[in-house]
């Protein structure tokens, strides 16, 4: 008679013979990958200095509205604000007027003197900022 045998299954070790590698650092200094990418990106964007897309510079010359040199500091300080906490897109209210800013490209996007900001909705932000 012919007597078959019935295959045992295999089963792979239960032990993990492929030992973890430990959290790399970027740079070397203790610091992880998401640590330094996210310090770098936040140089990248301290370092850009404010702009104005033409829209917002049409809106300020038609509204009157003049900025000067503390008023941008103030501008900037607000974007700051708003980059650390992860905003993209903001309103910030700042003496009497509204601007809409995207923070990522730190750019004006338009900008709303009070007596034009009644009944205007803003859309497409994530934050507010009053300075």
């Amino acid at each position: 008679m012919n007597q078959f045998r019935v295959a045992q299954p295999y089963f792979p070790p239960t032990t993990n013979h492929v030992a973890k590698a430990a959290p790399q650092s970027a740079t070397g200094n203790g610091s992880t990958f998401q640590q330094y990418l996210t310090e770098s990106l936040g140089q990248t964007v301290k370092g850009k200095p404010l702009t104005f897309s033409q829209h917002a510079v049409n809106r300020l010359r038609d509204r009157g509205i003049t900025l000067e040199a503390p008023q941008i500091e103030r501008l900037e300080t607000a974007v700051q604000k708003a980059a650390s906490k992860g905003a993209k897109e903001s309103l910030i209210l700042m003496d009497n007027v509204a601007y809409v800013v995207s923070i990522v490209n730190r750019k004006i996007i338009t900008a709303v003197d009070d007596g034009s900001m009644r009944d205007n909705v803003f859309t497409n932000i994530d934050s507010a900022i009053f300075v």
